[in-house]
């Protein structure tokens, strides 16, 4: 029964904007990056794209439909860790089903983003990457725990850029049948994970030495990752490069919310 539910046409429909939303958060991102490498102003993270979106015109609208999208994809997610994968053996059946529970977490986590900001608690409460690393630092085995996470994230990253590269993405797609069509998709593709790997292989550096000099208050997320990349030699190049490939991302994106295998 529960099974039937999860793998509903309605739910999926709205799962499948979960995508879509991932989509314009990353494209947002992508824009206020190259905003900074042109020596502009702004937030290059989810909380400061959300806040974005909040402010539109429908700003609260934006917001709801957003956490109810990711919500469903968090759900529809899963579903797939839990019923889908069985008829695989047990090395890759364990495997696509821990692939599908951590995806699980991520969108439940931007969904509990865009719920903070559409109940008007975003700005005033939201806590920092630095506060929470400084929190999570001093708590028992919070030094080993903060280097796992600086690992993990910078790990995440080679893959993105990996999965990228090797466009294995492209499985997860029915592509449309256009030549052209197809190019274009697969371009977007590799340019966008590229980009978010090299994204999150920032963060994951910067987690990881500011946790082994003990200063975790320079371990800023996302955020502070674009602006130390853009105060390196060359950085407000490479910083726009990133930009740019996160604007393709979130378009891939959008594009997935349409052609995805779900």
């Amino acid at each position: 029964m529960a099974e039937d539910i999860t793998n509903s046409r309605a739910l999926e429909l709205v799962a499948r904007a979960g995508f879509a939303v991932s989509g314009i958060l990353h494209l947002l991102i992508g824009v206020v990056s190259i905003r900074l490498a042109t020596g502009g102003e702004g937030k290059a993270d989810v909380s400061g794209a959300v806040e974005q979106l909040g402010s539109q015109p429908a700003g609260p609208l934006l917001l709801w439909s957003s956490f109810a999208a990711c919500v469903a994809l968090a759900i529809w997610q899963t579903s797939d860790a839990i019923f889908d994968f069985e008829h695989l053996q047990a090395k890759k059946k364990v495997g696509k089903k821990l692939k599908a529970a951590l995806q699980a977490i991520v969108y439940a986590g931007l969904a509990v983003t865009l719920l903070s900001f559409a109940s008007g608690a975003g700005k005033d409460h939201s806590t920092s990457t630095s506060d929470l690393t400084v929190t999570v630092i001093q708590a028992p085995g919070g030094y080993l725990l903060l280097l796992a996470v600086g690992a993990g994230i910078g790990v995440a990253g080679i893959v993105y850029a990996i999965r990228g590269f090797r466009q294995s993405f492209l499985k997860h797609l029915r592509l449309p049948a256009p030549r052209q069509a197809r190019t274009a998709v697969t371009i977007l593709g590799v340019v966008g994970y590229a980009a978010k790997g090299i994204a999150l292989l920032l963060v994951g550096l910067l987690v990881t030495i500011a946790t082994v000099k003990a200063h975790p208050e320079e371990s800023t997320g996302l955020d502070g990752g674009l602006k130390a990349l853009r105060d390196q030699p060359f950085g407000v190049y490479m910083l726009a490069a990133v930009g740019a490939g996160l604007i393709c991302y979130g378009i891939f994106m959008m594009v997935r919310a349409k052609l995805a295998k779900m």
